[in-house]
């Protein structure tokens, strides 16, 4: 019976959890949260600048392709 009763005060006692600890891990994932909204936000704008790249592209590749029929050449887009 006394070794059960130690053994139930020897995990009472190690499974408290300093509060310290705790603030830090919700301090970390915080910042997790933060960094993957950042993240998030980057990869939009990255998205948006390809997107607009991409009609630049077709811009001129429609250009391209008028001026070489305008001089007879052949031209095969990408």
């Amino acid at each position: 019976m006394r070794t059960a009763l130690a053994v139930l005060i020897a995990l009472t006692v190690l499974s408290c959890r300093d509060p310290r600890a705790e603030a830090n891990i919700a301090q970390a994932m915080t910042d997790v949260g933060t960094q993957i909204t950042s993240m998030q936000q980057d990869y939009s704008l990255l998205q948006s600048e390809l997107d607009s790249l991409r009609q630049v592209v077709a811009r001129q590749d429609t250009i391209l392709g008028r001026l070489s029929a305008m001089a007879g050449l052949p031209y095969t887009p990408r």
